[in-house]
């Protein structure tokens, strides 16, 4: 079984605000369960051989990539946070040129906050703006101004970490196609190199999503622009950037040459890695060639309590189904030639049909033995890969598509 480094994902589901777009599991707690969590995590990566182990999966030491999501990673303590990254450089070898990325929500990097993590070895950090338009940011319980951002960004170049993403949202309340040209010609203006843009989720899991369904007016639901609106943002935003040499490499995702998110390039390309915390998903590499996945609680509580692992197997036929609705999410698409190497032609057999009708709908572009999405349907991704799945209950994965704190 070839040696694959892992990618190491920890959850931080602290929040100063819950915005009211959030689907997430993080929230607005004291900070006197901040201490006891970092406790619990702490102890979760020690045991992190043994957990695989248990699982089934294939435990590999080498980390290339590390990455603090949540939540608001920078709410925690310089000491907390220090005391994260010991853990895991003490369980796990972490590469010299490994990428160590941390979300942070602007506004929290104080001087003593940016000098830990300069000091824990960050050199990539994701800012959630969301929007640069102050009234926007503020409808949805953002606490920052746009100058708020400007001054992140001098400042943590100024300490030596360049490599920075902005997170984007088409489709917020009082958005306007001019607002949102707006944001998107900021993000050039700073000349970061990574860019992410997602259109906004309306679901039951979030306060502005209930809201919208409902047809209420709080959270200033009435001012959020329609579907076609929200899909012209973002097919603007992906001509924009990509003029302005940051071009889309994946649906929600857009960078300068050799900036790409190392691991969030793991979990579309199906490569091991280890989550920690809440609601933190895992897949690691399981004899014979196969997968496990496994989850942590997904509810903080139940997951300082101490709750068990959820454990799913992935079959060869998941397997399958997850390389082609992870691997489509990507611009250069899917080889088919290495597909069938390593699942065997006969399994492509049953996709041919199915391949060859998306391509005659105009959702697929097919070169050789690769596929790919076309530009309309990464607007219609979801109905998309409901094609390549089986009729077999889902297997955990993780949430690809959220946008930074």
């Amino acid at each position: 079984m070839r040696r694959v480094p892992l990618g190491v994902y920890i959850s931080v589901p602290f929040c100063r605000t819950k915005c009211s777009y959030c689907n997430f599991a993080s929230d607005v707690f004291s900070r006197a369960v901040f201490e006891r969590y970092v406790d619990r995590v702490c102890s979760d990566i020690a045991n992190a051989e043994r957990d695989a182990a248990d699982m089934g999966g294939k435990f590999e030491r080498e980390v290339d990539s590390i990455y603090l999501g949540g939540g608001t990673p920078t709410v925690l303590e310089p000491a907390q946070l220090q005391r994260l990254f010991d853990a895991v450089r003490a369980k796990f070898s972490v590469t010299r040129d490994a990428e160590v990325t941390v979300e942070c929500a602007p506004g929290t990097l104080s001087s003593q906050l940016l000098e830990c993590l300069v000091h824990c070895g960050v050199n990539r950090v994701s800012l959630g703006v969301q929007s640069f338009i102050d009234q926007e940011a503020a409808a949805v319980g953002r606490l920052h101004k746009h100058t708020t951002v400007l001054d992140d960004i001098a400042h943590l170049r100024a300490a030596g970490i360049s490599n920075i993403n902005i997170d984007l949202i088409a489709g917020l309340p009082h958005q306007t196609a001019g607002s949102w040209q707006e944001s998107v010609q900021q993000v050039i203006a700073t000349e970061v190199p990574h860019a992410s843009v997602y259109m906004l989720e309306v679901d039951d899991d979030s306060r502005l999503g209930r809201e919208l369904i409902a047809g209420g007016t709080r959270y200033h639901a009435h001012f959020v622009p329609d579907d076609d609106a929200t899909a012209d943002f973002y097919l603007a935003a992906c001509e924009t950037l990509s003029a302005a040499g940051v071009p889309q490499y994946e649906i929600s995702n857009f960078s300068r040459l050799g900036f790409e998110s190392r691991h969030n390039l793991k979990y579309w390309t199906r490569q091991p890695y280890l989550g920690f915390g809440v609601d933190a998903h895992s897949m690691l590499l399981s004899a014979p060639g196969n997968a496990v996945r496994f989850a942590t609680a997904d509810t903080l509580e139940k997951y300082v309590s101490g709750s068990p692992l959820q454990r799913t197997p992935v079959s060869t036929e998941a397997a399958l189904e997850e390389t082609f609705f992870l691997g489509l999410r990507l611009n250069r698409g899917l080889d088919l030639a290495l597909v069938a190497e390593e699942f065997g032609q006969p399994a492509l057999v049953p996709l041919q049909l199915i391949i060859a009708d998306l391509a005659k709908q105009e959702l697929l572009e097919r070169s050789e033995n690769s596929i790919r999405l076309t530009k309309r349907a990464r607007l219609l991704s979801n109905e998309v890969f409901q094609h390549f799945l089986i009729p077999a209950p889902r297997s955990l994965t993780p949430a690809l598509v959220t946008p930074s704190v």
